[in-house]
């Protein structure tokens, strides 16, 4: 056997022998936008391109990778049809990726990863280059029909079913949310009780009231507690995440009755000075029956303008001579306050009609 011969076969005998699904570790000796060259110690070098590096679409390798690192890698193929080693990354990560989940899995761990991907049914999340799909039942614990909002953002959540072998791996972030407001809710009823303020935000606004989210519970705000005054549209009052100090008016269960109406702020409270029988008062027509109008004094104090009442020359029907919005000037004729009741007359500021006599 020549020199030559001797000295390929004792190189050949000592460079390792490597298999199919083998992990490797070698050195970058050259890095291009789109491929990685390794020195394992073989024969050939290895080679990692860009698809078998990355889930993620046009990186460019030399923004993450630099000659001379050292980097582990598994064979896809000992001979890629050109004479070299096809590794991979992506599926060495993946491998490693699903241990991880395997373990939270068991072990119940809380996972933190940013939204990959957001698809029809749910959301796609990658852990160490293993995917999680979360259902769109499981993102959340109310229904959201729209999950564009959560592109790109980090979320936390538990496997709640692990098959790598169907590469059915299942997250549920649904759970936290109902178990971390419950935490909330626990705390927030041992916290609060009727008499209190609090601060709470608009979650949602009906014809009928708003919900105000308590922080681990939603109070109604019903149409009736909204004012002193009269609110006749909820929706051109409150505009949902606004922040609200609101009253809590019972506790019933874990039902929760919240008031603007605020005790203090009672209009009722020095209204036997302001509109004591005899003092000329003015109001807003607020609203017209047949037999009177109502004016209204401030918001909260509303008080009757009877159709006899409204002048000395005869009124058929309030709407004849009155507007609602319209400003009048009426005399208070009386005032009870228990049971929040005041006559007005606009009569009695009128000047007596002249009697006409006869030569």
């Amino acid at each position: 056997m020549s020199e030559l011969n001797e000295f390929e076969q004792m190189l050949e005998e000592s460079l390792k022998t490597i298999r199919t699904g083998e992990v490797v570790t070698g050195k970058v000796i050259d890095v291009k936008e789109d491929e990685i060259v390794l020195n394992i110690g073989y024969k050939s070098d290895g080679i990692i391109t860009r698809n078998e590096y990355t889930n993620e679409s046009g990186l460019d390798l030399r923004t993450v990778v630099s000659v001379g690192d050292e980097m582990e890698a598994k064979v896809v193929k000992v001979n890629d049809g050109e004479g070299q080693v096809s590794l991979s990354y992506k599926r060495l990560a993946a491998d490693r990726g699903n241990k991880k989940l395997e373990e939270a899995f068991n072990n119940h761990e809380v996972l933190t990863a940013k939204v990959a991907q957001v698809l029809d049914g749910g959301l796609s999340v990658v852990v160490d280059e293993a995917r999680i799909f979360i259902p769109a039942s499981l993102v959340s614990d109310t229904y959201e029909k729209d999950l564009s909002k959560y592109a790109g953002q980090e979320i936390e959540f538990v496997i709640s079913e692990f098959n790598p072998k169907r590469r059915r791996v299942i997250g549920d972030r649904k759970q936290l949310m109902v178990a971390k407001k419950a935490a909330m809710q626990k705390e927030l009823f041992e916290r609060i009780e009727a008499g209190q303020t609090v601060e709470g935000v608009v979650k949602n606004v009906t014809d009928f009231g708003a919900f105000i989210d308590l922080g681990g519970a939603d109070g109604l705000l019903h149409i009736s507690e909204m004012s002193w005054g009269r609110v006749e549209n909820p929706k051109k009052v409150f505009k949902v995440g606004e922040k609200l100090k609101v009253l809590i008016k019972e506790i019933n269960g874990d039902k929760i009755a919240l008031s603007l109406k605020f005790p203090e702020a009672n209009p009722w409270l020095h209204a036997d000075e302001k509109y004591a029988a005899g003092n000329v008062v003015e109001g807003k027509v607020a609203r017209m029956t047949d037999f009177g109008a109502f004016i209204e004094l401030e918001p909260g104090v509303d008080a009757l303008l009877h159709v006899s009442q409204i002048s000395r020359e005869h009124v058929e029907k309030p709407s004849d001579v009155l507007k609602v919005g319209q400003v009048i000037q009426a005399k208070v004729l009386d005032f009870n306050g228990e049971d929040k009741k005041i006559s007005l007359s606009m009569k009695a500021l009128e000047a007596p009609a002249e009697e006409s006599t006869e030569e």
